[in-house]
């Protein structure tokens, strides 16, 4: 593939999608007829992760490739070497040897493809399930939801106008224990919950200096970089640091704390915080990194405190928590681990335990059952975005240096331009989402 391919505007994507929809709509509605029939599914993003395995987007692909009743027709991956990997690990997993393609409207253009899955970099995931959509497609969307606040708008706004199934990849949604943790706290057995604390903790290397430099033949970088102005190739962001950078990702809280803040609020009950208060900073390493590598927040519901604690240049200590995720409640307490949880009374006395695996597994069937039998998704998108914009509020108190105060009602941040500067983005000409 060549790197200096003419960028494909967003206009120019529509037109190419129109006819593909209107087709999709008839056989699609053919194709998921019945709860035995297959799911035909794309997969758009495969590149590796932080610690050098296999990528998101290659684990989603064998994962569904494993499900009953479902079958990844494309495997989409702007790098050759990343996506041929995944070819070849799916195909390991079922019958069909899927295509690989760099172009995304490969995938969008044909009529037999029922969803599409999405583990791209941050900035690509609005738009791309923004398309996806407007191509009746449904989409399973790796979190965060979105880059920015307003494209979360826009992607609860496209799921309902083209009436899709749209799933984020918070899978502990789906996690037995979770649920049944979740469950108690409903229930009232740690009464009235007035707090809850949550933590991250990775021991995470420097990502040092980038220079200029010739991008790779095997990388279409142009299509990476999608519906985000264009910047100059540098030879350390790609393929996982672009996390750091704000033009691409949304730091350790979007990255991460979105799992624990989207649990935080299911337990507590919580929508919409009135205040934002953000504390820490990029402290440890001399390096090209934007985003706080030490952070905390916290976000106040008038009656209950939601509190994020992330820390990315050292892993968990011996005084450090042993558990992810608590709530505090007037009657005790209720701490999560993995997929099991814990419940202590006042005294501190463990009076309850419950225990249960994690993994994509469950998230994935709950996916592909709503698409073939209305079953209610576990993540869907508007409670996905919710939970995303906690972590960009987080983030925007952290870049203005000051806390936010919030408006529940309008969904806005109040009397701060500044900080409403950055509710939106910048977009490459003619890439522009619009629903």
């Amino acid at each position: 593939m060549s790197n200096r391919s003419v960028p494909i505007s967003r206009r120019q994507f529509i037109r190419s999608t129109s006819a593909a929809a209107i087709a999709s709509t008839a056989l699609s509605s053919m194709a998921i007829a019945g709860a035995n029939e297959k799911v035909i599914i794309g997969v758009m993003g495969t590149s590796r992760s932080s610690n050098g395995g296999n990528g998101r987007g290659s684990e989603l692909a064998v994962g569904f490739a494993g499900q009953k009743n479902a079958e990844v027709a494309y495997v989409c991956d702007v790098d050759e070497r990343h996506m041929g990997k995944a070819v070849d690990a799916v195909a390991a997993k079922q019958s069909r040897k899927p295509e690989g393609v760099a172009d995304f409207r490969r995938v969008i253009d044909d009529p037999a493809v029922d969803a599409i899955v999405i583990a791209t970099p941050d900035h690509w995931h609005g738009p791309a399930m923004i398309y996806a959509c407007a191509a009746n497609k449904h989409v399973y969307v790796e979190k965060p939801a979105c880059h920015n606040p307003a494209e979360g708008e826009m992607m609860v706004a496209a799921a309902r106008k083209y009436n899709r199934k749209v799933q984020l990849g918070t899978q502990r949604r789906s996690w037995p224990g979770i649920v049944e943790a979740m469950g108690r706290i409903k229930n009232g057995d740690i009464g009235r919950v007035l707090l809850s604390h949550s933590y991250y903790f990775n021991n995470r290397p420097t990502i040092g200096r980038g220079r200029a430099a010739t991008v790779p033949a095997y990388l279409n970088y142009n299509f990476w970089q999608g519906p985000a102005p264009e910047r100059g190739y540098r030879d350390n962001f790609l393929h996982y640091h672009w996390h750091w950078f704000w033009h691409w990702g949304t730091g350790e809280l979007g990255n991460n704390g979105v799992h624990y803040i989207d649990l935080q609020r299911w337990g507590m009950g919580a929508d919409f915080p009135s205040k934002i208060s953000s504390a820490g900073g990029k402290y440890r390493y001399d390096d090209d990194q934007e985003t706080p590598d030490t952070h905390n927040v916290s976000f106040d519901f008038g009656d209950k405190t939601i509190v994020w604690q992330g820390r990315s240049w050292m892993g968990k200590t011996p005084n450090d928590p042993d558990f992810d995720v608590g709530f505090y409640g007037e009657k005790g307490s209720l701490l999560i681990t993995g997929g099991g949880y814990a419940i202590y009374d006042m005294a501190g006395k463990e009076v309850a335990k419950g225990t249960g695996a994690g993994g994509d597994s469950t998230h994935q069937e709950n996916f592909l059952n709503a698409i073939r039998s209305d079953e209610k998704l576990n993540a869907e998108i508007e409670e996905g975005v919710k939970s995303t914009l906690m972590c960009h509020l987080g983030n925007i108190s952290h870049r203005v240096g000051r806390g936010l105060n919030f408006d529940p009602a309008t969904r806005r941040i109040k009397n701060d331009p500044d900080a409403m500067a950055l509710w939106s983005r910048e977009y490459r000409k003619g890439w522009e989402p619009k629903v």
